[in-house]
């Protein structure tokens, strides 16, 4: 096994997290978008905090971030969670590296509800939520067309015990 090594996302990083992100919309398994955004529009997007990238050597091999799910200050605690791991690195447990170090990092910057909106199809990622304490909370049926299809997703969601 490569040795790893996990490191907070920079800015420099921006073309390998679009590349990893291009290679997610294309599998129609990780998101509705179907278009890989601008460097700025993604980085205005996400929480500034709890932003990490996983490394193989000098090779990005996957990322994790939060977006905020809301303005509404009422929900400033509340984040979306986006994972991305570059194909070649597919099931050798670099997402659960990369939630270990967030779901703390994240807590330590008042995130006390943690969510993600996963195709039921897409079982490695229902599978890591839950192995970290997510929950499904709700099934919404036909919440989006994806080339003129119908999509299901599934809610999942957890809360921080430490700041409950």
């Amino acid at each position: 096994m490569e040795f790893f090594t996990i490191k907070p996302l920079q800015s420099n990083h921006n073309k390998e997290i679009l590349d990893i992100y291009k290679l997610g919309i294309e599998t129609k398994n990780a998101t509705f978008n179907t278009a890989v955004p601008t460097w700025e529009a993604w980085d205005k997007g996400h929480l500034k905090h709890s932003r990490l990238v996983i490394k193989a050597g000098d090779k990005i091999a996957g990322w994790i971030a939060l977006s905020p799910v809301s303005s509404r200050c009422n929900y400033s605690g509340v984040a979306e969670v986006s994972v991305y791991i570059y194909p070649g690195f597919g099931g050798l447990g670099l997402a659960s590296k990369l939630m270990e170090m967030m779901i703390p990092e994240s807590e330590n910057n008042g995130i006390w509800t943690l969510q993600s909106s996963v195709f039921p199809e897409n079982k490695a990622s229902i599978k890591l939520h839950e192995k970290f304490g997510f929950r499904k909370v709700g099934y919404r049926e036909k919440i989006s067309k994806m080339n003129g299809v119908w999509r299901d997703t599934i809610l999942l969601e957890r809360r921080s015990p430490n700041l409950m």
